[in-house]
This record gives C-alpha cells, sequence and structure tokens, in this order.
C-alpha cells in the first residue's frame, strides 16, 4: 500500500495523524522543510518528490490558509498532486475564514474527491502551542471581546476525524466543520485551564494593537503578529459562536471537552 503523505508532520494536527496512521500499519511519509524529502511551501521544486508514489495526503499550510498567497500554493500543489496520481487529499482548514475557503476551492478544483476539516480554535493552543507560556504564568491576554464565547477544538478529534477520511469510505468531497462540544468565553476557559493546572489562570483581553506590541517584545516578526491580530479579529467577531456536530458525524462518539484537553497543563512548569 501507498504511504499516505503528510505535510507537517510534526505540528498539532500532522503527529497526531501520523501517530494514528502508524498505529494502524499504514505507511507514512511525513515532509517537511526538515525532513529527508524535503517539502517547502515556498519551494515548488520540492513538491514532486514529495507526492511521488503516494494516492492520499493530509495537509496542512503554514503559517495560516487566511494569508495572502497560500490559495495560490495550495491550488498550485493541488495540480501537480494530480498530475502525480494522487486521487484525494485531507486539508486542514479555519472554521470562518474568508481566505481558507479560496484553499478549499482551489484544493477540490483539482482534486475533486478530497476533504476539507473547518476547525475551531485549537484546544492545544493553551497546553502546547502559542498561549502554553501565558496560561504557565497565570494570564490569557488575548484580543477577544470578552462575551465572544468559541467551541475550543481537541487536536486529537481533528486527527481522528482526518485519518477516517483518509482511510475509510464516504467522506470524498466533504466538508466538515469541527468543534468542542460547548462554547465558551475565554475568561470560562481561563477558569478550566486554571483548575486543570492546579492554579488561577485568568483572561485579560486586549486591543489588536496592545497584542501585536506584546508578540512583537516576545519575538514575533511585526508583519506575521499583525496578520495574526487580523486574523483573531476575524474569526472571534462572533461568527464561530455555535457548536457543530461535525466530530460525532464522522466519529460516532462526541467531542473532546476543554477540561479534558487541558489535562496535559497539569504538569506544566510555573513560570
Amino acid at each position: 500500500m501507498e504511504p499516505v503523505l503528510v505535510i507537517g508532520p510534526h505540528g498539532t494536527t500532522g503527529s497526531r495523524v501520523v501517530e494514528r496512521l502508524r498505529r494502524l500499519d499504514i505507511g507514512v511519509r511525513g515532509v517537511s522543510r526538515s525532513t529527508p524529502v524535503p517539502f517547502d511551501w515556498e519551494r515548488p521544486a520540492t513538491w514532486p518528490g514529495a507526492l511521488r508514489g503516494v494516492r492520499t495526503a493530509y495537509i496542512t499550510y503554514h503559517p495560516d490558509l487566511s494569508f495572502p498567497g497560500a490559495a495560490a500554493r495550495v491550488g498550485a500543489l493541488a495540480r501537480e498532486a494530480a498530475s502525480q496520481g494522487v486521487e484525494r487529499a485531507v486539508l486542514l482548514t479555519g472554521r470562518g475564514e474568508e481566505g481558507a475557503l479560496a484553499s478549499e476551492d482551489a484544493l477540490l478544483e483539482a482534486l475533486p474527491r478530497s476533504t476539507a476539516l473547518r476547525c475551531a480554535f485549537f484546544a492545544q493552543n493553551f497546553t502546547e502551542g502559542a498561549l502554553r507560556d501565558a496560561v504557565a504564568e497565570g494570564v490569557i491576554a488575548m484580543p477577544v471581546a470578552p462575551d465572544i464565547v468559541e467551541p475550543f477544538l481537541d487536536a486529537g478529534d481533528i486527527a481522528d476525524v482526518a485519518v477516517a477520511a483518509l482511510t475509510r469510505p464516504g467522506h470524498e468531497a466533504a466538508v466538515y466543520e469541527l468543534t468542542g462540544p460547548r462554547s465558551m468565553t475565554f475568561a470560562e476557559a481561563a477558569d478550566v485551564l486554571g483548575e486543570a493546572a492546579g492554579r488561577p489562570v485568568a483572561f485579560a483581553p486586549v486591543t489588536p494593537a496592545e497584542w501585536v506590541a506584546g508578540a512583537v517584545a516576545s519575538g514575533l516578526p511585526e508583519p506575521f503578529a499583525a496578520a495574526l491580530a487580523d486574523l483573531f479579529g476575524e474569526i472571534f467577531d462572533g461568527r464561530n459562536v455555535a457548536t457543530s456536530d461535525g466530530v460525532q458525524r464522522v466519529l460516532g462518539r462526541p467531542a473532546t471537552g476543554l477540561a479534558e484537553s487541558s489535562r496535559a497543563i497539569r504538569t506544566a512548569p510555573r513560570a
């Protein structure tokens, strides 16, 4: 059996997809800029070697599908994949992101049997991602209004859905919206995270400009930080407050709640 291509095998979802595929004794070709078979979104010359000999692929795009040029690159990759005999792909996309819709369209135009996973904000952003240090320090500062709710999504659920779509029939040409089981404010999420950590965690709403300044002070390039702030303004404007049944529809079980996802921070060091 041909290996499954995983673009971004060390990322939050890609690493989990790799783990689950290997558990099923399915071959995996994980590719990134640092792997023996390299893949770089900025270097199309690396794409043919990564795609050679595979029929299915899990695609994650860095830094985000909302960023300029993403849809063009995804479309170009999909066309190259089709020319090499790839039959279908599963694309990680963002829920409520206008830019992500263009990437979905570009993928499905070239690989019409593919699947798009429109995902809510990852619970793992608090436990192993960009906000892990903030949780450890006890204050989550985000440019989000206090009354906005979000159905935080477990990355393990994403991986389970992705593997199902890659390995089982019935998910061709499908779009799934994936969320956690309950929507909550960031302040409520901070309470859940604090309970898991065994220490207080608070939420502090900040302006986009304040958030960008803090991100730049932490080492992010200013254009990247500004683009992220724009993305937050888009996805946290109230459009994504509802939960969806995507996890239940694909896996036949409820989505994982934030309390269970946050168990990983119990051993996180204090700042």
